[in-house]
């Protein structure tokens, strides 16, 4: 993945997938956030197009038991790592996608206002694949290049008590250690959810 290989808010490594599951950001949105979350159709199923077909309003709700319990769901996120370390972005990271629901972080309501969001295939609480980690970092570098982020934080980060992804099995010290940042970049492990800097 080169760095700064972007066609707009589109990045050139990754498979494109648009959503129509996005909108524009607010006016003066500062983009500094990048909000990491887990997700499996159905959970612990990996390698299928179920995702995709979420984010873009194609599953077909009744192909398993499961999918009644999200039946109609419109949402979406920047980007898409499968396990294999695949990169898939579905929605122009200059544009709003529906990833993070009401959340809070560095005293900011509206995460996805101001955020770029980042699924991880996988299952909260499992771990995650070596190949994910290093399409997560350099993902995560261009992103840095591009925009100015300076916050990484977990879906339940942003929204605990509602959301758990990516859970436990995520290991933020390698991400940390594999991007070189600061520890002021990513969530307190001692926080529980609140913010380092509220």
């Amino acid at each position: 993945m080169r760095a700064g290989s972007w066609v707009g808010g589109w990045l050139a490594a990754a498979r494109h997938c648009p959503s129509p599951n996005q909108g524009p950001r607010p006016a003066g949105a500062l983009i500094d956030l990048v909000v990491l979350h887990s997700i499996s159709l159905p959970p612990g199923v990996y390698g299928g197009p179920e995702v995709e077909q979420l984010f873009t309003n194609t599953l077909d709700w009744d192909a398993h038991p499961y999918f009644g319990q999200i039946r109609g769901m419109q949402v979406s996120a920047h980007f898409f790592i499968r396990r294999d370390g695949e990169l898939v972005q579905f929605v122009d990271a200059d544009a709003r996608a529906w990833h993070a629901g009401a959340s809070r972080w560095r005293g900011r309501e509206n995460c996805n206002d101001d955020s770029i969001g980042i699924e991880l295939e996988g299952l909260e609480g499992e771990p995650f694949e070596a190949a994910q980690y290093a399409t997560l970092s350099q993902l995560c570098r261009c992103l840095h290049e591009r925009y100015a982020v300076a916050h990484v934080a977990g879906h339940e980060h942003i929204a605990p008590g509602r959301k758990l992804d990516p859970g436990p099995g995520f290991d933020w010290a390698r991400l940390q250690h594999d991007l070189g940042w600061p520890s002021a970049f990513f969530p307190n492990p001692e926080s529980s959810g609140a913010p380092p800097f509220a």
